[in-house]
C-alpha cells in the first residue's frame, strides 16, 4: 500500500490539532476549576451535575420559603402577644366592675376602659403583613376579616384557608392562622339562659343565673337532649329540676352560705341570688312561687351589608318559623341579593355568579322571611343590595363580641335586684369567655412556638443537604489541579513533539527523493 505525500500530510495536522485542543481544553480545566465543561466531557457525570445543581436551586428557593415564614409567624406572636395582654387587663376590669362594692360611675369609667380595649383589639385583629394583607384573613389577604355590624355585633370576612410555604422535600410548613380559628373558635361558656316563669311580677327576691359551662362534654351529651327544663322550689333549702324527658333531678342549698348557692346541672352552674325583704317572714313560701325554666340560647342571625348596598340597614331579625329554619337555612350562612326593588333571591355560602338560589321572594313593607327568619329592613332595600346572614348558634362567641356585651352591661343602671342580676350574669359571662379566649390565643401561641422549632430543625437539615450537594457537586465537576498539571505538562510535550513533525513534514516534496 503506498502512502501519498497529502495522505501523510493530513494525519500530521490532524494529531497536531487534536494535541493543540487537548492541551487547551486541560489549561481550561485548570483556569476555570471545571472539569466538565460540556456534556460530551462526562456524559453521566453532567446528567448528575445536573440533577444536584436542581437541588440546590430548591434548597435555595426552601432556604427563602423559611425566611419568609419566620418573619410571618414572628410577627402574628407579636399581635397574639398585644391581643392576649388586652384581653388580660379586660378580665382584670370585669373582676373588679363585679364587685358589690363597684359604684355606677366607676361602672361607667371601666365601660369607657373597655371601650378603648374593644376597640384596640378590633384593629389588631385587622392588622396586615409587610405585603399589605390582612394578617388573619387566610387567603382572602385583600379582604377586611372582621367588621362591625349595624346592630353592633362583628362577623368575620375571611376564609378558614390556613396559608403554608414548602420548606423541604416533603413538608410545608403553615406562615399564618385565620381570624376565625383563633377567635371565632373560642367556647362560649354562656349559652344558656334561665327564665323565671313564676311569679308574674318581677319582685326579685330569688334569681337563677343564665348558667355557665363546668363541662362541654357533659352540656352537649346530656344538657341539650333533655331542654328545656323547669326549676322548682319546695322550700327554701330544696329545689328540683324537671326536663322533657320526666328525669326529676332534686338538692340542697343553705341560702345563708355564699358557696352553697350553686346548682350544677349536666354540665352547668347556675348560680342562686336571694333578696328577701323585711316582710318576708314565711321564707319556704316566697321560694315555692318561684319557678324558672333552663334552657339554651335560641339561635340569633347576624347580617353583614355589601360595601355597595344603599342605605338599607337591617333593623331587626327574628326566627318566625323554627321548622323551616332548621330544615332550610344553610349551614355555612346565606346571601339575601335584591335583583328589584321588591324581589329577592337567597343563595347559600359560598356565594359565586353560577350559584343557583335556594329561595325567592318579594319584599312586605320592609320585612322579607326567608329560610324560617323574617328580616326588617329601614329604610327598604333597592335593586343589588346584598347581605350576607349568618346564624350564631352561641356555641363559640369571639372576643369582640364578649368586650362589647361586657360594655354595654356596664352602663346600664343598676337600679334593682333584676338588674344587678343581669348585670351579674354579663360580668360572669365575660370573665369565663375572656378566659376561654386567651386559653386560645395562647394554644396557637404555642403552635406558632412548635412551628418556629420545627423550621429551625428544618433549616439546619437543608445546610446539611446543602452542604452535602455542594461536595458531590466539586468531586463530580471540580478539576483535580495535580493530575490535570500532570496531564497538561505531557499535552504539552505532545503537541510540541506534534509541531515539530508536522513542520518536518510540510516542507517534505517529491524532489527531497530525487
Amino acid at each position: 500500500m503506498r502512502i501519498s505525500t497529502s495522505q501523510y500530510f493530513e494525519t500530521s495536522a490532524a494529531s497536531y490539532q487534536k494535541n493543540f485542543a487537548d492541551t487547551v481544553k486541560t489549561t481550561q480545566q485548570i483556569s476555570s476549576g471545571d472539569r466538565i465543561q460540556t456534556a460530551a466531557d462526562d456524559p453521566i457525570g453532567a446528567a448528575k451535575l445536573l440533577m444536584l445543581q436542581q437541588q440546590s436551586e430548591l434548597l435555595s428557593q426552601y432556604s427563602g420559603n423559611m425566611t419568609t415564614a419566620t418573619n410571618a409567624l414572628n410577627q402574628e406572636e407579636g399581635v397574639l402577644s398585644s391581643i392576649f395582654d388586652a384581653m388580660q387587663r379586660a378580665s382584670e376590669l370585669a373582676i373588679q366592675a363585679g364587685s358589690g362594692a363597684m359604684s355606677e360611675p366607676d361602672r361607667v369609667s371601666i365601660a369607657a376602659e373597655i371601650g378603648e380595649i374593644e376597640k384596640s383589639v378590633f384593629g389588631m385583629l385587622n392588622s396586615k403583613d409587610a405585603n399589605g394583607g390582612y394578617l388573619f384573613a387566610g387567603s382572602k389577604s385583600s379582604t377586611q376579616p372582621y367588621v362591625r355590624n349595624g346592630d353592633g355585633t362583628y362577623s368575620y370576612q375571611g376564609d378558614q384557608t390556613q396559608l403554608s410555604v414548602q420548606v423541604s422535600d416533603t413538608l410545608r410548613m403553615a406562615t399564618s392562622d385565620t381570624g376565625y380559628s383563633i377567635f371565632d373558635s373560642a367556647t362560649n361558656n354562656g349559652r344558656t339562659q334561665a327564665l323565671r316563669t313564676a311569679p308574674a311580677d318581677d319582685e326579685s327576691r330569688v334569681t337563677v343565673s343564665d348558667g355557665l359551662l363546668n363541662s362541654t362534654s357533659r352540656y352537649t351529651q346530656s344538657f341539650k337532649e333533655g331542654q328545656p327544663y323547669t326549676l322548682t322550689f319546695s322550700s327554701a333549702t330544696e329545689y328540683s329540676i324537671v326536663g322533657k324527658d320526666g328525669i326529676v333531678t332534686s338538692g340542697k342549698f343553705d341560702r345563708n352560705e355564699e358557696n352553697s348557692l350553686t346548682i350544677s346541672f349536666r354540665g352547668v352552674d347556675f348560680e342562686l341570688g336571694v333578696n328577701l325583704q323585711p316582710d318576708d317572714t314565711d321564707v319556704d313560701a316566697v321560694f315555692a312561687k318561684h319557678a324558672f325554666v333552663l334552657e339554651a340560647k335560641p339561635d340569633s342571625i347576624n347580617t353583614t351589608r355589601s360595601s355597595g348596598n344603599s342605605t338599607a340597614q337591617v333593623t331587626g331579625t327574628d326566627i318566625s318559623d323554627p321548622g323551616a329554619y332548621l330544615s332550610t337555612f344553610p349551614g355555612g350562612g346565606a346571601v339575601i341579593k335584591f335583583t328589584s326593588d321588591s324581589e329577592f333571591q337567597v343563595y347559600a355560602q359560598p356565594y359565586s355568579d353560577s350559584s343557583m338560589p335556594i329561595e325567592k321572594g318579594t319584599l312586605s313593607g320592609k320585612t322579607i322571611t326567608a329560610a324560617g327568619v323574617t328580616f326588617t329592613f329601614d329604610p327598604a332595600p333597592a335593586a343589588n343590595d346584598q347581605f350576607s346572614v349568618q346564624a350564631n348558634t352561641h356555641n363559640t362567641q369571639n372576643v369582640l363580641d364578649t368586650l362589647s356585651q361586657l360594655r354595654q352591661a356596664l352602663v346600664l343602671p343598676d337600679t334593682d335586684a333584676n338588674s344587678a342580676s343581669k348585670l351579674s350574669n354579663a360580668v360572669a359571662s365575660a370573665i369565663s369567655n375572656l378566659s376561654s379566649a386567651r386559653d386560645r390565643v395562647d394554644l396557637v401561641r404555642g403552635e406558632i412556638g412548635a412551628r418556629n422549632n420545627a423550621l429551625e430543625i428544618q433549616k439546619q437539615e437543608n445546610l446539611s443537604l446543602d452542604l452535602a450537594n455542594k461536595g458531590t457537586q466539586a468531586a463530580i465537576g471540580d478539576t483535580d489541579i495535580a493530575t490535570a498539571s500532570v496531564t497538561l505538562t505531557l499535552q504539552q510535550t505532545m503537541l510540541q513533539a506534534s509541531q515539530l513533525a508536522f513542520s518536518r513534514i510540510s516542507q517534505l516534496s517529491l524532489f527531497n527523493k530525487l
